[in-house]
């Protein structure tokens, strides 16, 4: 998000007096757009491929750019970050304003933040700080949409983080997923750049739901194409059909 620890003026609701609050009582919206088109596209690429992924899965949640409430305290001092890319596992899907850790049980399971230069600085202290000590992020990665060399990631061991090692192909595992964070070149919403996003371990990028409806498309045209030659085999015209 463009800036890391907003301070949202709101009217006191009820929330202030009445506790634990509900994520209908609580702040969902800020105002503040992400930091630039790319940075944008980055974040609906990461959700849409894992939302493909997650179709396969009876729970799970992903979201980006949403607040995340992790403490009373927090709720009551009006600091609401909100990681540009987080999943949650062994959750019900569905829709949600933020994420209350104190509704839904648990925190992410994973967060990306994606950097800029206003906000590199905090990604990589103070928000890392916040992920390891008091959210309990298991997998934490950073990556710069406008320098796509500046990217890590880190796995909680214990009380602290460390460094996610790049595999031989240059790729960072997460054993929270099963998956693979991967470097990308290629377009999006008419964006050619250097992308990040998911990919299995055999080296097959995850969908996006657009990738994947082309797929199947692509799949039934073949599939009509090897009936229509089977007909022609038996002596049958298919178009006379």
């Amino acid at each position: 998000m463009t800036n890391p620890n907003p301070i949202i003026e709101v009217p006191d609701p009820i929330y202030l007096t009445e506790w634990p609050p509900t994520q209908d009582e609580l702040p969902y919206d800020d105002g503040v757009p992400m930091e630039s088109w790319r940075h944008k596209c980055q974040m609906d690429l990461l959700i849409s491929v894992t939302q493909t992924w997650l179709q396969q899965r009876p729970d799970g949640f992903v979201s980006g750019n949403m607040f995340l409430y992790y403490s009373l305290e927090q709720a009551r001092s009006r600091n609401f970050p909100g990681p540009d890319y987080f999943v949650v596992l062994g959750v019900p899907k569905g829709e949600r304003k933020s994420w209350v850790i104190w509704e839904r049980g648990k925190g992410p399971d994973v967060v990306i933040e994606l950097l800029s230069p206003s906000t590199a600085q905090d990604d990589k202290t103070s928000k890392k700080q916040l992920y390891e000590q008091i959210i309990r992020v298991p997998e934490y990665f950073w990556f710069s949409p406008f320098e796509p060399e500046d990217w890590a990631g880190f796995r909680l061991r214990g009380d602290h983080y460390e460094p996610i090692e790049f595999d031989a192909e240059g790729r960072l595992p997460s054993e929270v997923l099963g998956l693979y964070l991967v470097k990308w070149k290629g377009r999006f919403r008419d964006i050619e750049t250097t992308w990040i996003r998911w990919a299995t371990s055999s080296g097959e990028l995850v969908p996006t739901e657009a990738e994947l409806e082309r797929q199947r498309a692509e799949q039934e045209r073949q599939r009509a194409e090897r009936l229509a030659q089977k007909l022609r085999e038996l002596g049958v015209d298919p178009d006379a059909l």
